[in-house]
């Protein structure tokens, strides 16, 4: 029998696309060779997960996305197709979870802890969780914010700086301007007093000559004063001095003649009559006024009718 090449090129072409298909739908990650579960999952939202994304368990992929649904409320329905000999229990999670730095969506199982089974086509509990690029997503969105307020802030800043820098260009050319119309002013002034400056200059020469020449004649009368001072000086501390000596002459001797008994000091101190004549004084004294206390009458007697009272006797 004998094939044209008609059938030859029909039966190429079709093996081809038969290949071809295969071949895609294995690097999308389909399996035709090994049997598989479907399970249900309704996320809220699936965050750019689509089909094909792997499907791991303990971080080893155990199945892949099957279809990714928007359903009614505005939900996601994600069917998993997972591999037959991997029993999930009943309160099985399936975890949306972030596949590496770059954005990627898998979904992640966590293991239920019941006996039962979920069956082929049953629906597991929906679970995400926050990745390191949302993360840095929720990280950077303020960050950019303040980046974009001190942006603004600096061409505030930079616009007032522009500003300023006008403002002291001007007041650099007017300083410029002073200070030339200064220097021209004094430059005229100098000129026209240079006369005027020469005359003060040499009034202060000769006057300065005549300091020096009325300094050599102060020197020698400074120099006499100095010596009449010094003799004044000495001549008041020799009379203070013959003063002192005199009085301290005069005081020796009173002091010797009160040691040798004259005079009432010396006599006080060394004789012991008068010293026994004062101390029988004063016992007399003493006796008297008792006397006069005990009989004043004795002493002043006053009598209307004349009549004489004896008095007590007198002390002893």
């Amino acid at each position: 029998m004998t094939i044209s090449k008609e059938t030859k090129v029909g039966i190429l072409a079709l093996s081809t696309f038969v290949i071809l298909y295969l071949g895609f739908n294995f690097l999308k990650g389909k399996d035709f060779f090994s049997p598989e579960n479907k399970y249900i999952v309704v996320y809220d939202n699936v965050e750019g997960l689509t089909a094909a994304n792997q499907v791991s368990l303990s971080g080893m992929k155990v199945g892949q996305v099957k279809t990714v649904e928007l359903i009614e409320g505005n939900k996601v329905k994600v069917t998993l197709s997972i591999r037959k000999d991997l029993p999930l229990p009943e309160g099985t999670q399936a975890i949306l979870a972030s596949d590496g730095l770059l954005g990627g969506k898998l979904v992640r199982l966590q293991m239920g802890k019941s006996s039962k089974l979920v069956e082929n086509g049953g629906q597991l509990l929906p679970k995400s969780e926050t990745g390191i690029t949302d993360l840095l997503k929720e990280q950077a969105l303020p960050l950019i914010h303040n980046l974009d307020s001190l942006t603004l802030s600096l061409r505030v800043v930079s616009k007032s700086f522009e500003a300023t820098g006008t403002s002291v260009n001007s007041l650099v050319k007017n300083s410029d301007k002073t200070v030339t119309t200064l220097g021209a002013s004094l430059n005229s002034t100098i000129a026209e007093n240079k006369n005027n400056l020469a005359g003060i200059t040499a009034n202060m020469k000769s006057l300065s000559g005549s300091l020096i020449e009325t300094e050599k004649s102060l020197k020698p009368l400074i120099g006499k004063f100095s010596s009449i001072a010094d003799s004044l000086n000495a001549l008041k501390v020799s009379k203070a001095l013959a003063t002192t000596q005199q009085s301290l002459e005069g005081l020796q001797r009173i002091m010797a003649g009160i040691e040798a008994g004259q005079g009432s000091a010396g006599k006080l101190l060394k004789d012991d009559s008068l010293y026994s004549n004062i101390n029988r004084s004063l016992a007399d004294l003493d006796k008297l006024l008792i006397d006069f206390r005990l009989a004043p009458k004795r002493y002043v007697n006053v009598s209307i009718f004349g009549k004489k009272t004896t008095p007590p006797p007198a002390v002893k």
